[in-house]
Protein backbone atom coordinates (compact mmCIF):
# COMPACT_ATOMS: atom_id res chain seq x y z
CA UNK A 1 0.00 0.00 0.00
CA UNK A 2 2.88 2.23 0.86
CA UNK A 3 5.23 1.42 -1.96
CA UNK A 4 2.96 2.66 -5.10
CA UNK A 5 0.96 5.39 -5.74
CA UNK A 6 -2.59 5.42 -4.04
CA UNK A 7 -5.71 7.88 -4.64
CA UNK A 8 -5.42 8.85 -1.24
CA UNK A 9 -8.14 11.21 -0.92
CA UNK A 10 -10.74 8.79 -2.93
CA UNK A 11 -9.65 5.58 -0.44
CA UNK A 12 -10.23 8.55 2.50
CA UNK A 13 -13.32 9.17 1.25
CA UNK A 14 -14.21 5.77 0.67
CA UNK A 15 -12.96 5.30 4.63
CA UNK A 16 -15.42 7.63 6.06
CA UNK A 17 -18.63 6.98 3.91
CA UNK A 18 -18.69 3.54 2.66
CA UNK A 19 -20.60 2.23 -0.42
CA UNK A 20 -23.23 -0.08 0.17
CA UNK A 21 -25.22 -2.26 -2.26
CA UNK A 22 -28.49 -4.57 -1.07
CA UNK A 23 -27.84 -7.21 -2.81
CA UNK A 24 -26.14 -11.12 -2.52
CA UNK A 25 -22.59 -10.67 -3.57
CA UNK A 26 -22.16 -7.11 -1.28
CA UNK A 27 -23.83 -8.60 1.57
CA UNK A 28 -21.95 -11.86 1.38
CA UNK A 29 -18.65 -10.32 1.73
CA UNK A 30 -19.30 -7.23 4.03
CA UNK A 31 -20.70 -10.29 6.17
CA UNK A 32 -17.46 -12.16 5.41
CA UNK A 33 -15.29 -9.21 6.59
CA UNK A 34 -17.17 -8.81 9.61
CA UNK A 35 -16.89 -12.59 10.69
CA UNK A 36 -13.19 -12.04 9.97
CA UNK A 37 -12.73 -9.04 12.54
CA UNK A 38 -15.34 -10.27 15.04
CA UNK A 39 -14.72 -13.76 15.00
CA UNK A 40 -16.55 -16.09 17.35
CA UNK A 41 -13.29 -18.69 17.79
CA UNK A 42 -11.57 -15.10 19.26
CA UNK A 43 -13.73 -15.87 22.23
CA UNK A 44 -13.33 -18.82 23.48
CA UNK A 45 -9.68 -18.51 23.09
CA UNK A 46 -9.21 -14.93 24.65
CA UNK A 47 -11.52 -15.60 27.35
CA UNK A 48 -9.84 -19.34 28.18
CA UNK A 49 -6.02 -17.82 28.18
CA UNK A 50 -7.25 -14.97 30.62
CA UNK A 51 -8.75 -18.00 33.14
CA UNK A 52 -5.65 -20.14 32.41
CA UNK A 53 -3.20 -16.57 33.44
CA UNK A 54 -5.52 -15.85 36.62
CA UNK A 55 -5.23 -19.61 38.00
CA UNK A 56 -1.67 -19.47 37.30
CA UNK A 57 -1.22 -16.19 38.82
CA UNK A 58 -3.86 -17.72 41.97
CA UNK A 59 -5.85 -14.96 41.13
CA UNK A 60 -8.97 -16.76 41.21
CA UNK A 61 -11.28 -16.75 44.66
CA UNK A 62 -13.85 -20.07 44.26
CA UNK A 63 -13.29 -20.46 40.91
CA UNK A 64 -14.51 -16.31 40.20
CA UNK A 65 -11.13 -13.93 39.29
CA UNK A 66 -10.68 -11.33 41.48
CA UNK A 67 -8.26 -9.00 39.37
CA UNK A 68 -7.52 -5.30 40.48
CA UNK A 69 -8.34 -2.49 38.51
CA UNK A 70 -4.66 -1.77 37.40
CA UNK A 71 -5.22 -5.05 35.54
CA UNK A 72 -8.08 -4.32 34.30
CA UNK A 73 -6.98 -1.03 32.80
CA UNK A 74 -3.61 -2.95 31.65
CA UNK A 75 -6.47 -5.67 29.27
CA UNK A 76 -8.15 -2.61 28.38
CA UNK A 77 -5.27 -1.12 26.63
CA UNK A 78 -3.79 -4.61 25.46
CA UNK A 79 -7.22 -5.14 23.77
CA UNK A 80 -7.22 -1.38 22.30
CA UNK A 81 -3.75 -1.64 20.82
CA UNK A 82 -4.82 -5.04 19.64
CA UNK A 83 -8.35 -3.92 17.65
CA UNK A 84 -6.37 -0.86 16.28
CA UNK A 85 -3.31 -3.21 14.57
CA UNK A 86 -5.87 -5.28 13.41
CA UNK A 87 -8.36 -2.97 11.75
CA UNK A 88 -5.47 -0.82 10.27
CA UNK A 89 -4.19 -4.28 9.38
CA UNK A 90 -7.48 -5.16 7.64
CA UNK A 91 -8.08 -1.60 6.13
CA UNK A 92 -4.26 -1.88 3.91
CA UNK A 93 -5.83 -5.39 2.71
CA UNK A 94 -8.94 -3.73 1.21
CA UNK A 95 -7.10 -0.78 -0.32
CA UNK A 96 -4.38 -2.80 -1.87
CA UNK A 97 -6.87 -5.46 -3.23
CA UNK A 98 -9.26 -2.74 -3.89
CA UNK A 99 -6.44 -0.19 -5.77
CA UNK A 100 -3.57 -3.07 -7.17
CA UNK A 101 -5.27 -6.63 -7.59
CA UNK A 102 -9.14 -5.63 -9.03
CA UNK A 103 -7.73 -2.72 -10.87
CA UNK A 104 -4.90 -5.14 -12.63
CA UNK A 105 -7.74 -7.61 -13.44
CA UNK A 106 -7.10 -10.12 -10.69
CA UNK A 107 -10.35 -10.98 -9.50
CA UNK A 108 -10.36 -14.66 -8.86
CA UNK A 109 -7.77 -16.27 -6.68
CA UNK A 110 -8.25 -20.11 -6.66
CA UNK A 111 -5.19 -21.18 -4.51
CA UNK A 112 -2.14 -20.07 -2.93
CA UNK A 113 -0.20 -20.32 -5.91
CA UNK A 114 -2.92 -17.33 -7.51
CA UNK A 115 -2.52 -15.20 -4.10
CA UNK A 116 1.33 -15.25 -4.42
CA UNK A 117 0.75 -14.38 -8.16
CA UNK A 118 -1.65 -11.52 -7.66
CA UNK A 119 0.63 -9.79 -5.65
CA UNK A 120 3.31 -9.30 -9.10
CA UNK A 121 0.79 -6.19 -9.57
CA UNK A 122 2.45 -4.57 -6.66
CA UNK A 123 5.71 -5.40 -7.55
CA UNK A 124 6.26 -5.59 -11.30
CA UNK A 125 8.17 -2.48 -11.55
CA UNK A 126 10.74 -4.04 -9.21
CA UNK A 127 13.27 -6.65 -10.53
CA UNK A 128 12.53 -10.11 -10.82
CA UNK A 129 9.33 -9.52 -9.72
CA UNK A 130 7.59 -12.90 -10.13
CA UNK A 131 10.45 -14.06 -7.33
CA UNK A 132 9.38 -11.57 -5.11
CA UNK A 133 6.05 -11.13 -5.32
CA UNK A 134 6.37 -15.16 -4.34
CA UNK A 135 8.51 -14.37 -1.78
CA UNK A 136 6.55 -11.97 0.05
CA UNK A 137 3.40 -13.96 -0.29
CA UNK A 138 5.45 -17.09 1.24
CA UNK A 139 6.87 -15.28 4.22
CA UNK A 140 3.42 -13.88 4.95
CA UNK A 141 1.13 -17.20 4.54
CA UNK A 142 4.12 -19.31 6.24
CA UNK A 143 3.87 -16.45 9.18
CA UNK A 144 0.12 -16.59 9.16
CA UNK A 145 -0.07 -19.83 9.10
CA UNK A 146 2.25 -20.41 12.35
CA UNK A 147 0.04 -17.41 14.26
CA UNK A 148 -3.60 -19.13 13.37
CA UNK A 149 -3.19 -22.73 13.29
CA UNK A 150 -2.53 -22.93 17.30
CA UNK A 151 -5.06 -20.02 17.62
CA UNK A 152 -8.13 -22.04 15.61
CA UNK A 153 -7.52 -25.06 16.39
CA UNK A 154 -7.03 -24.09 20.08
CA UNK A 155 -9.95 -22.63 19.93
CA UNK A 156 -11.90 -25.45 18.84
CA UNK A 157 -10.21 -27.42 21.48
CA UNK A 158 -11.48 -25.12 23.79
CA UNK A 159 -15.19 -24.69 22.46
CA UNK A 160 -15.59 -29.05 22.34
CA UNK A 161 -14.54 -29.67 25.68
CA UNK A 162 -16.86 -26.42 27.43
CA UNK A 163 -19.60 -27.63 25.23
CA UNK A 164 -19.04 -31.48 26.37
CA UNK A 165 -17.31 -30.38 30.24
CA UNK A 166 -14.46 -32.22 29.39
CA UNK A 167 -11.17 -30.75 31.24
CA UNK A 168 -9.22 -27.85 29.00
CA UNK A 169 -6.74 -25.77 28.93
CA UNK A 170 -3.13 -25.58 27.72
CA UNK A 171 -1.51 -24.96 31.04
CA UNK A 172 -2.29 -29.05 31.82
CA UNK A 173 -0.18 -31.74 30.83
CA UNK A 174 -1.40 -34.45 28.53
CA UNK A 175 -2.99 -37.14 30.62
CA UNK A 176 -4.75 -34.62 32.40
CA UNK A 177 -6.69 -33.31 29.29
CA UNK A 178 -6.55 -35.98 26.84
CA UNK A 179 -9.79 -34.73 24.67
CA UNK A 180 -8.71 -31.57 24.63
CA UNK A 181 -5.75 -32.40 22.93
CA UNK A 182 -6.91 -35.14 21.01
CA UNK A 183 -9.55 -32.13 19.57
CA UNK A 184 -6.71 -30.12 18.84
CA UNK A 185 -5.00 -32.79 16.80
CA UNK A 186 -8.23 -33.59 15.15
CA UNK A 187 -8.96 -30.37 13.95
CA UNK A 188 -5.16 -29.75 12.67
CA UNK A 189 -5.21 -32.96 10.45
CA UNK A 190 -8.71 -31.70 8.73
CA UNK A 191 -6.83 -28.30 7.74
CA UNK A 192 -3.87 -30.32 6.39
CA UNK A 193 -6.23 -32.83 4.40
CA UNK A 194 -8.52 -29.75 2.63
CA UNK A 195 -5.24 -29.45 0.85
CA UNK A 196 -5.14 -32.73 -0.64
CA UNK A 197 -9.10 -33.47 -1.40
CA UNK A 198 -9.95 -30.79 -3.75
CA UNK A 199 -11.51 -28.04 -2.05
CA UNK A 200 -10.84 -25.11 -2.96
CA UNK A 201 -8.91 -23.04 -0.11
CA UNK A 202 -9.73 -19.86 -0.57
CA UNK A 203 -13.78 -20.08 -0.95
CA UNK A 204 -13.26 -22.44 2.08
CA UNK A 205 -11.97 -19.37 3.92
CA UNK A 206 -14.66 -17.15 2.74
CA UNK A 207 -17.20 -19.49 3.75
CA UNK A 208 -15.74 -20.04 7.02
CA UNK A 209 -15.34 -15.76 7.09
CA UNK A 210 -19.38 -15.58 6.44
CA UNK A 211 -20.56 -18.05 8.76
CA UNK A 212 -18.33 -16.91 11.74
CA UNK A 213 -20.15 -13.43 10.72
CA UNK A 214 -23.58 -14.80 11.34
CA UNK A 215 -22.46 -17.52 14.39
CA UNK A 216 -20.96 -13.97 16.35
CA UNK A 217 -24.42 -12.30 16.40
CA UNK A 218 -26.18 -14.37 19.40
CA UNK A 219 -22.33 -14.32 21.01
CA UNK A 220 -22.28 -10.72 20.85
CA UNK A 221 -25.56 -10.48 22.47
CA UNK A 222 -24.58 -12.59 25.13
CA UNK A 223 -21.50 -10.92 25.68
CA UNK A 224 -23.61 -7.59 25.56
CA UNK A 225 -26.66 -8.65 27.93
CA UNK A 226 -23.62 -10.59 30.63
CA UNK A 227 -21.01 -8.06 30.45
CA UNK A 228 -23.57 -5.41 31.71
CA UNK A 229 -25.22 -8.24 34.56
CA UNK A 230 -23.57 -6.73 38.17
CA UNK A 231 -24.93 -10.30 39.15
CA UNK A 232 -22.22 -11.49 36.54
CA UNK A 233 -19.77 -9.31 36.56
CA UNK A 234 -19.95 -7.16 39.89
CA UNK A 235 -18.05 -3.78 39.69
CA UNK A 236 -16.49 -4.63 36.61
CA UNK A 237 -20.01 -4.52 34.52
CA UNK A 238 -19.69 -2.25 31.14
CA UNK A 239 -20.17 0.97 30.95
CA UNK A 240 -21.59 3.64 28.85
CA UNK A 241 -18.56 3.41 26.08
CA UNK A 242 -18.30 -0.15 26.53
CA UNK A 243 -22.08 -0.92 26.31
CA UNK A 244 -22.39 1.56 23.06
CA UNK A 245 -19.87 -0.51 21.27
CA UNK A 246 -20.78 -3.98 22.11
CA UNK A 247 -24.68 -2.79 20.75
CA UNK A 248 -23.54 -1.45 17.50
CA UNK A 249 -21.31 -4.05 16.95
CA UNK A 250 -24.33 -6.64 17.77
CA UNK A 251 -26.59 -4.46 15.94
CA UNK A 252 -24.19 -3.57 12.18
CA UNK A 253 -23.85 -7.82 11.84
CA UNK A 254 -27.44 -8.40 13.20
CA UNK A 255 -28.68 -6.05 9.95
CA UNK A 256 -25.74 -8.08 7.57
CA UNK A 257 -27.18 -11.45 8.70
CA UNK A 258 -30.39 -10.72 8.37
CA UNK A 259 -30.00 -8.68 5.02
CA UNK A 260 -27.65 -11.72 3.64
CA UNK A 261 -30.46 -14.49 4.32
CA UNK A 262 -33.17 -12.38 3.26
CA UNK A 263 -31.63 -11.86 -0.02
CA UNK A 264 -31.76 -15.71 -0.53
CA UNK A 265 -35.07 -15.59 -0.92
Amino acid sequence: MIIIYQPWLTVLKATVIPHFELNFSFLFIITGVLGTTISPYMFFWEASQEVEEQKEKERLSRHKPRPGWMQIKRMRIDNTVGMIFSEFTTWSIIVVAATVLHNSGVTDIKSASDAARAIEPLVHTFPNAGFLAKLIFSTGIIGLGLLAIPVLSGSVGYAACEAFNWKAGLNLKLKKARSFYAVICVATLIGLLINYIGIDPVKALVYAAVLNGIAAVPLLFLIARMSSNPKIMGEYNSKFISKLMLWSSFAAMGAAAIALCYTLY
